[in-house]
Order: structure tokens, then sequence, then C-alpha cells
């Protein structure tokens, strides 16, 4: 009931390659991720031909690569073709497909995937007609948040709930859409702000350098995590530079599913592993020297040391002042 849902983000970082895709399902389910997400998009009707790059897509490209961003886009796109073929391959891989929608056209093919979320990306938290059409459908749906305001947040979640869909069916991911995310500008605070002041479930969409931000997400309540991975950060293509690399993915996973262990139940008790040291690191009451029988206990002839096996030091005024019943040997237990 409390596992964290981690979806391990392949993106765009087949680079166009179906082979490629097929390797990054194939590490996603090795690592023991829940989910491996792809993006779906129709170039044309993702961006006009005159859009700019973003600054860290320029800075990891080839030169000769960096014409627009259209071309860039029309060269990460999958056909529907491709799509599933990589569906079928993460059901023999034991691991479960996801996408995320750009666009009306792409939604409406994902639908017919029967995928167990709509994502909806950052960059569509004010795109009005998307999200209306997505609320219509009344799916569980994972919302990133990155470059929004707490406002542009609510407004974005009342649009989906007048159209249908229940808020308790969404998840809120908290996200910085930077790449890679300076750890100053995380805000992962800013987590817990959101679930508190919407109401809705909480995870994090992660593009920090490392690991340890995710799995600091999970120990503060994050029920998604969502993070970039690739085959290797020195491939070519806009996302590799702050994606986790096959082995890392694995440790993160890892490092979450022991968090998630360590995070217990709250209630404060003796653990069964620590159980049996008890009697060996508390002390009882002894003898500190030679007790005759019927002399009193004092300050001057008991003290407390190791094991715990005897009179605990709790009652140490309960011992004082009364008389020994028989004779004690230095260090036995009273």
């Amino acid at each position: 009931m409390n596992k964290t849902i981690i979806i391990a983000e392949a993106g765009v970082n087949h680079n166009g390659s179906i082979a490629i895709a097929k390797k990054l399902i194939d590490v996603a389910a090795k690592a023991g991720a829940d989910y491996v997400k792809f993006q779906t998009f129709k170039a044309g009707n993702l961006v006009s031909k005159s859009a700019r790059m973003a600054e860290y897509q320029v800075k990891n490209l080839k030169k000769d690569k960096q014409d627009s961003q259209y071309e860039m886009i029309k060269r990460l796109e999958l056909s529907d073709r491709q799509h599933i073929i990589l569906l079928d391959h993460c059901k023999r891989r034991n691991i479960k497909f996801l996408s995320t929608p750009f666009d009306i056209e792409s939604l409406e093919f994902l639908l017919s995937l029967k995928m167990d979320y709509i994502k909806i990306p950052s960059g569509e938290i004010t795109n009005l007609p998307f999200l209306e059409y997505v609320g219509r459908k009344r799916k569980n749906i994972i919302l990133s948040t990155g470059m929004s305001t707490l406002k542009e947040l609510k407004d974005a979640i009342s649009i989906l709930t007048k159209n249908g869909t229940s808020k308790k069916n969404i998840i809120v991911l908290h996200c910085n859409t930077e790449y890679p995310t300076p750890f100053q500008d995380v805000n992962l605070r800013a987590m817990n702000s959101i679930a508190k002041a919407l109401s809705v479930q909480i995870g994090y969409s992660d593009h920090t350098m490392g690991i340890e931000v995710p799995v600091a997400a999970v120990a503060l309540g994050a029920k998604v995590i969502e993070k970039h991975f690739t085959l290797g950060r020195n491939m070519e293509g806009p996302d590799h530079k702050a994606s986790l690399e096959p082995e890392e993915l694995k440790q993160m996973v890892l490092s979450i599913r022991n968090i998630e262990m360590a995070m217990g139940t709250g209630l404060k008790r003796p653990s069964p592993s620590e159980s049996k040291n008890r009697v060996i690191a508390r002390k009882s009451i002894v003898a500190k020297t030679t007790i005759a029988k019927g002399e009193l206990f004092s300050e001057k002839n008991i003290v407390v040391k190791r094991p715990g096996n005897g009179i605990s030091p709790m009652k140490w005024y309960s011992v004082l002042g009364k008389r020994a019943l028989r004779n004690y040997k230095a260090d036995e237990l009273i």
C-alpha cells in the first residue's frame, strides 16, 4: 500500500531509434522500475517551425543538429507502429508502459493503448483546451508542475475537475524544468506545500544530477517518483546529460525501496532486530563492593553497570536504604 510508484523516464533518449528504445526498456525493467515512460507527439502539432530551442537543448546537441526545435522534435518522433512494438516489448520484460501526450491526437492514440495514467507534462499546465479534453476523459492523471505557480496549478486542477475528473484521481508532481536542475532551485518543500494547499496526492519529477533528491522526496511523502535515464550520458541528444545511467537508475530504485522500509509505522518501540541487545547495552544495579546480609544499600556499596538483566537503575531510589537479604560479591547483580 505504501509502495512508491517509480517511473523510469526514457523520454526522447531513444534518439528516434527503436533499437535504443528497446534497450531502455530492458534497463528500466532490470532496475526494478514500475513503469518506463516515453513521449508521444506529432512535431507539427507540438511546435511551430520558428520556435527556438531551450538553452540546454542547444548546449547538448551537435552544431549540425541545431537547425530548429521543430527539426529536433521531428527527429525524435515515434510512429504509432513503434509505440505498439515498445508496448509489446514492455509486456515481455514485465514492466508497464507509459507515454506523455503533447497534443490531443497523441492523447487519443495513447488512450487506445489503455495505459494506467494520462501524464500531463509541465508545458501543458496552461493549455486550457488540452486540460479540458483530458478532464473529460475521467482517467487517472499524473500532472507535472515545472515552471508553474501555485495559482496556475490550482487553475489547472480546477479545469480538470470541472470537466469530470475527480481530484482523488490526480497525482501532482513537484518539478523543476531545467536540465539539470541546480540543487538550490529544487525547493523540495514545495511538494508538501502543494499537498497542504490543494489536498492532492503528491510526487516528484526530478531533473537533478544524482539520486539524492528523489530519495529524499520519498522520505517526505512522494507517492510517485519520475526520473530520466539513458544508456549513456555522452550520447547525443537534448536530455542525456541530465539523465541517470543504468547502474545509477538501479541504485535509485534500490535506495527508494530501502527508504520505504525504513519509514516504518511511526510507533516508537523496540524493533525485533534490536530487542536482543537490550540486556547487553542497558545496565542494572550491582554490588560496588562486598555486601553482607542485613547491610543497608547505599551509594557507597551499589553502582550501575551492564548487563541489563537485573533491577533497572530507574528503581535506584527504591533500592537505596533497603537491607540486603543475602551476601553479595562485588559486581554481582542485586
